[in-house]
């Protein structure tokens, strides 16, 4: 019973406080690196792109945004992550022939799952332990 409450009780939607979060994105034919970005919703999100090689743009679905960074060059885009989901952002720039797959992905919001997986590890444990002590 108590693994049910821990499974499906709804967690607080705000865990943390809203935060500035920045990162540096660079682009290179034909990959992002860190090509994963996690963010909680309502943080303020930057990210510098930098382009190492030739013109790249980011593009981040279902936010409809973007930049473009030329060569050796930094640019910056703000926003604050209000849709929680994930989301890909890609290159909007054509920039070789394998374009098309140079796409990252953006997380916004909390780990529900981590933090459930880690209430049901515990009341596994706690069972465990009380059916030993029985035994004995």
């Amino acid at each position: 019973m108590a693994g049910l409450v821990v499974f499906f009780v709804p967690l607080p939607a705000s865990i943390t406080a809203h935060q500035e979060r920045t990162f540096r994105l660079e682009a290179g034919q034909f990959a992002y690196s860190p090509s994963e970005l996690q963010v909680n919703s309502g943080d303020r999100v930057n990210i510098q792109l930098v382009s190492t090689d030739v013109v790249h743009g980011l593009y981040v679905d279902g936010y409809n945004i973007s930049i473009e960074a030329d060569p050796g060059q930094t640019t910056t885009l703000s926003f604050v992550a209000d849709k929680p989901g994930s989301f890909r952002f890609r290159c909007n720039v054509t920039c070789g022939a394998m374009h098309p797959f140079m796409i990252g992905k953006l997380t916004v919001g909390s780990n529900h799952w981590l933090y459930r997986s880690i209430g049901l590890a515990v009341l596994a444990i706690m069972g465990v332990i009380v059916s030993i002590k029985r035994k004995a």
